[in-house]
């Protein structure tokens, strides 16, 4: 039953990241790898701990471009990965982060503004969150594709 929910609940990509997170654990990599990582994910918390004495929130786009047609970047996993750059610090860090919508590109489509806060500031988030999107009076809802 494991087998068979994880094969079909799953889509190719969900799989493919899961695969790279097993691989990158493993024990003949886990040095390599994982205790690097740790040690950037330190530096990383520390950058933001330093910009929380200049503001109390970060604004930044949520991803380099608009969103891509479902499948377009699906044989190039890189570029599909390089379009999560933006969102990757904040996890990193652990601290609460959230999209808006911040208007449309030249073809219509939505761009995202990432919210990020200070750690356990969830509620200055989403307060932040409301005040863009009820004063940039964004109203464009994606028509529906089913």
């Amino acid at each position: 039953m494991y087998a068979a929910t994880r094969a079909a609940g799953f889509g190719d990509e969900v799989k493919r990241r899961i695969l790279i997170g097993t691989y990158v654990l493993s024990a003949g990599f886990y040095d390599a790898y994982y205790t690097q990582a740790q040690k950037v994910r330190t530096l990383i918390a520390r950058d933001f701990e330093n910009a929380w004495t200049y503001c109390d929130l970060l604004l930044t786009p949520t991803a380099p471009s608009a969103a891509f047609a479902l499948g377009e970047k699906s044989a190039d996993p890189l570029a599909m990965y390089l379009n999560d750059v933006f969102t990757v610090p904040s996890s990193l860090a652990g601290l609460p982060a959230m999209s808006v919508p911040g208007g449309l590109d030249k073809s219509g489509l939505p761009l995202g503004l990432q919210i990020i806060g200070k750690p356990l500031d969830e509620q200055g988030v989403l307060d932040a969150g409301l005040a863009i999107e009820q004063r940039a009076g964004f109203t464009a809802r994606p028509e529906s594709w089913w």
